[in-house]
């Protein structure tokens, strides 16, 4: 099975939150791969990577790091793929590594989710991957409807609870 998207991490510290992006994508059935690159500490791993990620066959590229949070913009340098950003909470509460992604030069864009928002990263892939696939479309489409369902259940689950004031 070929990877289709690419799950990169700074670090493995950073694997609890760029775990949620694997968890979406293996639920939707679609190939990926983990790793973790440095642009600081293996700049050029980070470039044969990313210079060679569409021979290889890869789609989407999500790439997650902290501080100073360098590696989504160093990956976009080097490949046209589609790269999504994931501002991983270290210092800062997040925001020097969303400031670091979203900020990126003409030329050069990185899609920026929220901090340590790899699960809404992980959709976004497969959205950009449905738009050559109907049957991800479909289970994408299930999938916005489980969500839609949970909430319906969790709002009856919250007009259960009692307070002596709530009406």
């Amino acid at each position: 099975m070929t990877p289709l998207v690419s799950i990169i991490m700074g670090s493995t510290s950073d694997l609890p939150v760029m775990e949620e992006a694997a968890k979406v994508l293996n639920e939707l059935r679609i190939p990926f791969e983990m790793n973790a690159l440095s642009a600081h500490r293996t700049p050029e791993k980070v470039e044969e990577f990313a210079s060679q990620a569409y021979e290889r066959g890869l789609k989407v590229i999500i790439a997650g790091a902290g501080m100073a949070a360098h590696l989504p913009g160093v990956i976009a340098a080097f490949t046209a793929l589609p790269v999504i950003g994931v501002p991983v909470k270290s210092s800062f509460d997040g925001m020097d590594s969303l400031l670091a992604i979203v900020q990126m030069p003409p030329g050069i864009p990185v899609a920026t989710v929220a901090v340590n928002g790899a699960r809404n990263a992980g959709i976004l892939a497969a959205q950009m991957l449905s738009l050559a696939d109907a049957e991800l479309f479909a289970r994408l489409v299930q999938f916005k409807e489980e969500l839609k369902k949970k909430m319906i259940q969790a709002n009856e689950e919250l007009a259960k609870v009692k307070y002596e004031y709530k009406v």
